[in-house]
């Protein structure tokens, strides 16, 4: 690395993954490196990097047993390239701000121990997230860290779409609709108007993060109205292992029935269900379209996954009224092109008709010249988002 050079490190903790991304400062910002931890937990941890130059370049596998040792690593790593007098701060994606967090700001103590209060409102992201940051802290206790929420985007929500019909009571405990993949919309919001798409600001568009975690927003404007994901990501549309919303009413029938207890059937909703529970063989969207012809359970996967979709963009271009335009987004909306003709079929009456060879080659426009809905893909970019909320941050 360049002695002269700044870096910021971004960092994106899952319960069982790590994405990083090193920055170097200036304008415009350059990833030098991207990598990941994944499969943290199991004997085959591996540590991937990618990057511009040859020693950025490698995959080996590690001895991660859990998050603690994992961040050993990643010091490891930062030591070996040299990092420290370079490196200005480090930025994390918190899944969770709960109520009181709607703007990127430096991590201390006493934020730490808020969010350590908050780990109920999202027990698989939360504490590992926490972890990191308390454990960086050890190793490089005069660097900044910054956290970046990813409620954030939505927290100015309408009363409307905010209330939870439950009894009022818990709405002062911190219950109500959050939403995530905020920092995705907040990057995509900024890119539509750098493609110099008017919708961005001042009108009516649609956004479809379509991943292993899938939601949709409702953005008027440049601000959010609604959002699939409520108060945990377990809501809305059905995802690779989620479920998506389901009748309340499965959780008393399932406790009488199979004696399910709360934590059961918070597993059966977060790691069972969704496209893995319907197609019993992948949640991965990719196997799914291979085995659909053969396999009638990938397909109903898929045609359930597309329908539900479907259902969210017509729900939204009410909330809206009306819609200029549909951005596609995340590892499925950007690239299995099929999945996005089906969720498209029958929308002509929003005005949206997709040029089918613009899809299949994911055209950063897929829609025909005629149509008034224009449609997008657009590769999002999470970790840009981090470094330039670090930048802002740090700013005097």
């Amino acid at each position: 690395m360049d002695a002269a050079s700044q870096h910021i490190l971004t960092i994106n903790g899952g319960s069982s993954s790590i994405k990083l991304a090193l920055f170097e400062t200036g304008e415009p910002l350059q990833r030098i490196v991207t990598g990941e931890l994944a499969r943290i937990g199991q004997p085959n941890t591996t540590f991937t990097l990618k990057g511009t130059g040859a020693s950025h370049n490698s995959s080996h596998i590690v001895k991660a047993p859990d998050h603690k040792a994992a961040v050993g690593i990643l010091v490891d790593w930062i030591n070996k390239e040299d990092l420290g007098g370079s490196l200005i701060a480090i930025g994390h994606r918190l899944v969770h701000g709960g109520p009181a967090y709607n703007q990127p700001q430096r991590i201390t103590a006493a934020m730490i121990e808020t969010l350590r209060r908050l780990t109920p409102f999202d027990p698989e992201h939360l504490p590992e997230e926490l972890l990191l940051a308390e454990a960086f802290h050890k190793q490089f206790p005069d660097l900044h860290q910054v956290a970046c929420f990813d409620t954030a985007f939505h927290h100015d929500l309408p009363s409307v779409a905010r209330l939870l019909p439950i009894p009022r009571r818990y709405e002062a405990l911190g219950v109500r609709r959050y939403g995530f993949h905020g920092l995705s919309y907040a990057f995509l919001v900024q890119e539509l108007a750098r493609l110099g798409d008017w919708a961005a600001t001042t009108g009516r568009v649609i956004l479809a993060h379509l991943g292993n975690g899938a939601s949709l927003a409702a953005v008027a404007n440049g601000k959010s109205i609604d959002t699939s994901m409520s108060f945990t990501p377990t809501a809305g549309v059905p995802m690779s292992t989620r479920s998506g919303d389901l009748d309340p009413g499965l959780v008393w029938y399932l406790a009488c029935t199979e004696a399910m207890s709360a934590k059961s059937f918070n597993e059966l909703v977060n790691f069972q269900s969704g496209l893995l529970g319907i197609s019993e063989t992948s949640s991965d969207v990719r196997d799914l379209l291979e085995y659909e012809g053969s396999d009638v359970r990938a397909a109903e996967a898929i045609a359930l996954f597309c329908y539900q979709v479907k259902k969210q963009i017509g729900a939204y271009s009410a909330a809206l009224g009306g819609l200029d335009t549909l951005v596609f987004a995340g590892g499925i909306g950007e690239h299995a092109a099929p999945v996005r003709e089906r969720i498209c079929q029958g929308l002509g009456f929003l005005g949206i008709e997709l040029d089918p060879d613009r899809n299949a080659q994911a055209a950063p426009l897929i829609s025909t010249d005629t149509g008034r809905v224009k449609v997008r893909v657009i590769h999002t970019d999470e970790e840009l988002m981090i470094a330039k909320s670090v930048i802002r941050v740090l700013q005097p």
